[in-house]
């Protein structure tokens, strides 16, 4: 996977939470046939929210070299050879002139493209501002307005919540005894994504300015078969029996009961033990731990810290620990991983808890720790990765009410739009 980089390059901050991918490229051919092939500019794209076709004949434009609109095996290429580190130069430029606010300068804008003029809807702070028409990308972009314009994601949900609220709703905020997410008070959304990031700044600057333990102290972990065996066996049977993450990661430290994530997680229920329950561990002495084993953007991390965080209260500890788990999704892996842990959570709960993945899937869905698209997915099929067959298929049978709701609203939304 490429580096990530911010958004916006003159931003420093490294929690800055809207990243992509720095761009790579592969030069081929020789001679006049020589081209440069944008690895992933899919993928950059994706992160801009902008079709990949607006880039490259960006790219295009401001290198006056021929390009490819529409590839069907995701070959983005400009004739010509061009450095990687020019084209990051130029894309700065198409984000500061095609996708950033112009009040707010935040990046979450849509494209609105309406009577010749091209609007971005900022979704911060709500300012409308139009694109420079001068610009010869806006000349491509309004001939190649596409014929029939869907919402994206954040649009819908938005719509969705909106009609949500403007349902009924008692305002007490009490459990209306149906499993089933809706407006009535079930899922408490409740978000302070900027709170825990300055938190995790500031105790990140702390840990960094710690003196360095004087050199002649050796610190030393016996690392035997027997010192190994011995430490799993201290541990408990059934927090042995959370700790099978199914080997799926190439690039796991350790071996057997002795992984960054065996650390991570007897540290967690070290910590529980001595703060009288795992509720009252802070949310950024775990995302430091995590970063200090180097497993903060790890997949698996995630399975870890449902099978750790979470008991048969997880319906309620969910809003706790959302600001701290959206730091952490930062891909599809990552929410199919969230997804698989908290199979192996119910499938340990036992059957009497499975129900209770309608209320779980709604919170991580209005949380944004999962998209539409991944959740969907993952209920259409039973998997064997995380728990037995049968299990899985029994949770993802209990999971149908919010699978239908989502599938619904969904067609809702594009009956309205048609």
């Amino acid at each position: 996977m490429a580096a990530l980089v911010n958004v916006r390059r003159d931003v420093s901050d490294a929690f800055y939470r809207y990243k992509m991918e720095r761009i790579q490229t592969k030069i081929e051919g020789k001679g006049n046939g020589i081209k440069t092939v944008v690895v992933n500019l899919s993928s950059v794209a994706q992160s801009l929210a902008r079709p990949g076709s607006y880039l490259i004949k960006y790219f295009g434009f401001e290198l006056g070299a021929q390009t490819n609109i529409d590839p069907a095996d995701d070959r983005w290429i400009i004739n010509g050879a061009h450095e990687a580190n020019k084209l990051q130069e130029l894309l700065d430029g198409f984000i500061s002139k095609f996708v950033l606010c112009k009040k707010c300068k935040n990046p979450e804008t849509d494209v609105h493209i309406k009577d010749g003029h091209i609007t971005l809807d900022c979704k911060a702070c709500g300012q409308r501002t139009d694109v420079d028409l001068r610009l010869k990308l806006s000349g491509f972009i309004l001939k190649n307005v596409p014929k029939k314009t869907k919402k994206d994601k954040a649009e819908r949900k938005a719509a969705r919540k909106a009609r949500q609220n403007g349902g009924k709703d008692n305002g007490s905020g009490e459990d209306n005894g149906s499993d089933q997410p809706s407006p009535n008070g079930d899922i408490d959304i409740a978000s302070d994504d900027d709170a825990l990031t300055r938190k995790i700044k500031k105790e990140a600057q702390n840990l960094e300015s710690k003196p360095v333990a004087d050199k002649e102290v050796e610190w030393a972990v016996d690392m035997s078969a027997e010192a190994v065996k011995a430490r799993q066996q201290d541990l408990p049977d059934e927090f042995k029996a959370k700790l099978v993450l199914n080997g799926d990661d190439e690039d796991e430290d350790g071996e057997g009961g002795n992984t960054v994530y065996d650390q991570l997680a007897d540290w967690i229920q070290s910590e529980a033990a001595a703060q009288d329950g795992v509720d009252n561990v802070d949310d950024v002495d775990i995302y430091l731990k995590a970063k200090e084993l180097g497993i903060e953007a790890k997949h698996r991390t995630l399975i870890v810290l449902v099978m750790t965080l979470f008991d048969e209260a997880v319906v309620s500890q969910i809003g706790k620990r959302a600001s701290m788990l959206k730091q952490m999704v930062s891909s599809e892996r990552h929410e199919k991983a969230l997804l698989g842990g908290t199979e192996k959570l119910l499938a340990d709960l036992g059957k009497e808890h499975y129900d209770k993945i309608v209320k779980i899937l709604g919170l991580y869905y209005h949380h944004d720790l999962v998209s539409e698209e991944v959740v969907t997915k993952w209920g259409a099929k039973a998997s064997k990765k995380y728990v037995d067959g049968p299990v899985s298929k029994k949770i993802r049978k209990a999971a149908e009410p919010f699978l239908t709701w989502l599938a619904e609203a969904e067609s809702e939304e594009d009956s309205d739009e048609e």
